[in-house]
């Protein structure tokens, strides 16, 4: 697999042509239509094209309010759809075709009753509050728009309720001889009060009661007593429910229009990806110009339609100082496809790279199966993947990530059996429960990561060399064909000479005594004279030395760092294996069936969930930092060609 080689395109169409040939481009979804720019901006041209315009606001106010109307069917008349069930399926003119005026007069009154809903939401809220404000009242036979004779006022407030009632009084008779302070009701925090005075001693009277937080009760405006304004209010609040259950009555009454809102709005979607499409042409009174990038593969399918529609049209391919700019669509085949989602949240590969989803796939699905190794793991994945794309029909991104669980799931069933693990040691302990004798369920295993750790290690950190060296062939690979061999010699090739001599000195010391231990030696220190001068190429002066001691730091301790890095895939193996073996014994203790199917369940759904994230995290780590950063060169721009676009249909293909 490739990255797609792109030719810019350069295309002038009549003007009667255009929508038609908008439309043709949306349906094959193959070419990117780029804001104007080179010829088209030149000196020559510029005075005499103008930017198209469209109807781009118009479309997305149309769509929202066909999603708002959806908000509202989905808030009030939720849709009921089997677990893990497919997108419905439209033609690609149905999606292509602007909507007909049913499904925006349905979603006018979709959105009149939700706003009718929202106002008598909004009343209630303010009646619940009046209700809550005046409970503390209620048992007051006062009316509360008079507050005063000829000669007395009274104010409703109220105090902390920690304040000392005894304390008030008191200091309110000190103040005035004509003024009393009556206790109306209490709750855990608040002690309401009703304080009656002489007009001409109500100023001193409430200064009096200010240290203790007295606070006048806000009751403008309303007229009656306490309780029957309560009563009032509760009395509105039934009619209000009456009216809101009118209004959703009304609401679920339109559930049937939820699949031609749903058309509609993805409809209006893809009028959008047009609308802003068009707004990036240029155009005379008779003719429309675009600039763009198309897939060469898909040249031959594309000239076919121009030369249909009487375009006069060029391509080209790209030239260096243009990759930049050059779209990047990744090639891949069923293998490949699911690496996507781990090459997006990386970052695409630039145009003139390399691509590395089918350099990437063994390594990642493999580091996965040893990290969570373990059958029943894997068989649980493996489901999971096979019902999810028979029953969803994923696309795109959803497909990818099944494609992945599918893989990673083969590759964990794979080790598990290589481990002999199967939930841990479940089967051991299931044989106790039926009375098995002892040793039943355990099952054969090349190597066990609790008994073999150290081989586990040895294995994990092999596997790292491999996967660093995998690196470095590409890296020298792609210097090779850009014309720098001798970076490839100084800085790849000088490591693998010093790599070799390594192994040939280990294996003198160990293995195999009858390799001389000179030709390690040889090849150590050949290998060190060829990094440091592949360091040191380039520096002058004094530069040349602070160059020796950053390339001895920095070889000796990255490589150390990024072989030691792989130590994480027999620590996460033997973390699941542990987490698992824990459980079942836990399970076990009891020796009744009882506590041992919950234990089990709840343990390995914790265990499951924990290594489903931690390997995927841990996995991707050693692909994006250790591998990728032999060889990777990323940064590139993802293809967002004119197309479908579409959020509750697929379309038939």
């Amino acid at each position: 697999m490739a990255i797609v080689k792109m030719k810019k395109l350069r295309l002038i169409a009549p003007r009667d042509k255009k929508d038609e040939l908008l439309r043709s481009l949306a349906r094959l979804g193959c070419v990117e239509i780029s804001e104007p720019g080179g010829e088209l901006q030149g000196e020559a041209l510029a005075p005499l094209l103008r930017r198209e315009s469209s109807a781009l606001g118009e479309h997305k106010a149309r769509q929202a309010a066909l999603l708002g109307a959806l908000a509202v069917l989905d808030r009030h008349a939720p849709e009921k759809k089997p677990l893990l069930s497919a997108k419905p399926l439209a033609e690609a003119d149905a999606l292509l075709d602007a909507p007909g005026a049913e499904p925006m007069q349905a979603a006018e009154a979709l959105l009149a009753l939700g706003e009718k809903l929202k106002r008598l939401s909004a009343e209630e809220s303010r009646q619940r509050s009046a209700v809550e404000a005046l409970k503390p009242w209620a048992e007051l036979d006062l009316p509360l728009e008079t507050n005063a004779t000829e000669r007395c006022v009274w104010v409703l407030g109220s105090t902390p309720a920690r304040m000392d009632f005894a304390e008030m009084e008191s200091r309110l008779a000190e103040v005035s001889d004509e003024a009393e302070l009556f206790a109306v009701s209490e709750d855990k925090s608040t002690r309401y009060l009703l304080l009656l005075s002489c007009k001409e001693d109500l100023a001193k009277a409430q200064e009096c009661l200010r240290p203790y937080g007295f606070t006048p009760a806000n009751v403008a405006g309303l007229k009656g007593t306490a309780a029957e304004n309560i009563a009032a209010a509760e009395k509105r609040l039934e009619e209000l429910a009456d009216e809101k259950d009118g209004l959703v009555d009304e609401i679920v009454a339109m559930a049937d229009a939820r699949p031609s809102l749903q058309l509609a709005a993805d409809a209006e979607g893809t009028e959008i990806a047009r609308a802003e499409a068009e707004e990036k042409l240029c155009g005379t009174g008779s003719a429309v110009a675009l600039q763009g990038w198309m897939p060469a593969e898909r040249e031959e399918e594309l000239g076919l339609l121009f030369d249909a529609l009487g375009c006069a049209w060029e391509s080209e391919d790209p030239v260096p100082e243009e990759y930049p700019d050059v779209p990047v669509k990744l090639k891949n085949n069923k293998l490949t496809n699911g690496l996507n989602m781990v090459t997006e949240m990386y970052s695409l590969p630039a145009y003139d790279g390399v691509d590395p989803n089918p350099l990437m796939a063994p390594f990642f699905i493999l580091f996965y199966g040893l990290m969570m190794a373990d059958m029943g793991y894997g068989i649980l994945m493996i489901l999971a993947a096979v019902i999810a794309m028979a029953k969803i029909k994923p696309r795109e991104g959803s497909l990818s990530f099944c494609q992945l669980l599918l893989w990673g799931g083969i590759s964990t069933f794979v080790m598990g059996a290589l481990t002999g693990g199967f939930f841990g040691n479940a089967l051991e302990q299931i044989g106790k429960l039926l009375g098995k004798p002892e040793g039943w369920g355990v099952l054969p295993s090349l190597f066990n990561p609790m008994t073999d750790s150290m081989v586990v290690l040895i294995g994990a950190m092999a596997l790292g060399v491999i996967h660093l060296n995998t690196g470095m062939v590409i890296s020298a690979v792609e210097k090779i064909k850009a014309g720098d061999r001798a970076g490839a010699l100084w800085e790849e090739g000088s490591l693998w000479v010093t790599l070799v001599g390594i192994v040939l000195f280990a294996l003198n010391k160990t293995l195999v005594p009858a390799i001389p231990a000179v030709l390690g030696k040889v090849l150590l220190i050949v290998g060190g004279l060829m990094i440091l001068y592949g360091g040191t190429r380039g520096a002058k002066g004094f530069g040349k030395v602070t160059s020796i001691f950053g390339t001895l730091y920095n070889t000796l301790t990255g490589w150390f760092g990024d072989i030691l890095s792989y130590s994480r895939i027999m620590a996460l193996m033997l973390a699941g294996s542990v987490i698992a073996t824990v459980f079942n014994t836990i399970a076990g203790i009891a020796n009744s069936w009882l506590m041992f199917v919950p234990i089990f369940l709840i343990g390995h759904g914790l265990n499951f969930a924990l290594n489903l994230l931690g390997c995927y995290v841990h996995d991707l780590r050693l692909q994006c930092l250790e591998y990728f950063g032999k060889f990777y060169k990323d940064g590139g721009r993802a293809f967002a060609p004119l197309r479908i676009k579409t959020k509750y249909y697929d379309v038939i293909e």
